[in-house]
């Protein structure tokens, strides 16, 4: 825990040490700047949001993920302001995510988008903005449309209201295309990642391209918006034969062996929950250290039971993920 205590605090040193009043250089996360173990808050609702924020930092959690469809981040920002005044924080002290929805794709809306996050949560700036996926969406329908909403995000640079912009949801050749027509590359990438969706080659191409990589949804489908597992796919990670015999030998709960091993591909891993056992459970995920052997089982897993939980392609009518793993 103390090792995992000093991470957190130097990851945040070099970031936040530079004043809102000049711009800053839109230049590749590291672990140095953004805490590599943060806390989502998509599906908690109301005063359920208010309280899992709140406690997450108090239990140590310096990244928050947030984002306007979740519709809830005036809970959200309220549990910010509450962690912040009992955890002795200030608001330099933590990392800030959101995401542009989908309806604010127009280039006169970005800012917009942007400024009705900051009042919800009470923030005068994000670390780091997310174009929440390659679509937008207007009367007719969706659309796959990004480049020009991406222009107007580096716009947002300049007025400090996000010190970073991101992706979010990209397919090879949107992130090929986005890469060749921009001066201003993405500085994350969020995207599913967890033990049945490891995209290894993925990963592996934006390491080349200096773009850091977010896992959403690191646990896989345990969350309830999932209903469970579905027909024909695999059993929900938590309660995989394997990952609680690799959790068993190290003393670990399987969710903190799939958070570790996210983790140990450089990653940053934003598991949600409402409960604080659970929240304490996950940040404590580090201490838990696996070996060679941990490692070559979880890849076979990945091998035989790769599944993309997070797919809205049919209710789109849009071809997403093309190039990537069950897509």
């Amino acid at each position: 825990m103390h090792l995992l205590c000093a991470f957190l605090a130097t990851a945040l040193t070099s970031v936040h040490a530079q004043s809102l009043d000049t711009q800053v250089p839109l230049q590749p996360l590291t672990l140095a700047e953004i805490p590599h173990l943060g806390f989502g808050t998509w599906n908690l609702q109301g005063k359920n949001a208010t309280k899992a924020v709140c406690f997450a930092l108090q239990a140590g959690y310096r990244h928050i993920d947030a984002a306007a469809i979740y519709r809830n981040e005036p809970y959200v920002g309220k549990g910010i302001a509450d962690g912040l005044s009992k955890a002795g924080l200030k608001r330099s002290d933590i990392w800030v995510t959101s995401k542009l929805w989908n309806d604010h794709h127009a280039p006169d809306k970005v800012e917009a988008g942007i400024d009705k996050t900051l009042t919800d949560l009470g923030l005068e700036y994000l670390d780091l903005y997310h174009m929440h996926w390659p679509v937008a969406a207007n009367e007719h329908g969706y659309d796959i449309s990004f480049l020009q909403t991406w222009e107007a995000m580096v716009q947002l640079l300049q007025s400090g209201k996000t010190r970073n912009i991101g992706i979010a949801n990209f397919s090879p050749a949107q992130l090929e295309l986005l890469l060749n027509s921009t001066t201003h590359p993405p500085s994350a990438h969020q995207m599913e990642l967890h033990p049945y969706l490891q995209q290894k080659a993925w990963i592996e191409f934006h390491e080349v391209h200096g773009i850091h990589v977010t896992a959403y949804s690191p646990l896989a489908g345990s969350n309830p918006i999932y209903n469970g597992e579905p027909a024909g796919g695999p059993p929900q990670l938590l309660r995989n034969e394997d990952f609680i015999k690799i959790g068993n030998k190290h003393d670990c709960t399987p969710a903190q062996v799939a958070l570790a091993w996210g983790l140990s591909r450089g990653t940053s891993v934003i598991p949600k929950s409402a409960h604080p056992d659970r929240i304490s459970e996950n940040f404590d995920s580090p201490s838990c250290e696996l070996d060679e052997e941990d490692y070559e089982v979880i890849a076979d897993i990945g091998m035989k039971l790769t599944h993309r939980y997070n797919n809205p392609s049919r209710n789109w009518g849009l071809k997403l993920y093309e190039g990537l793993e069950d897509s």
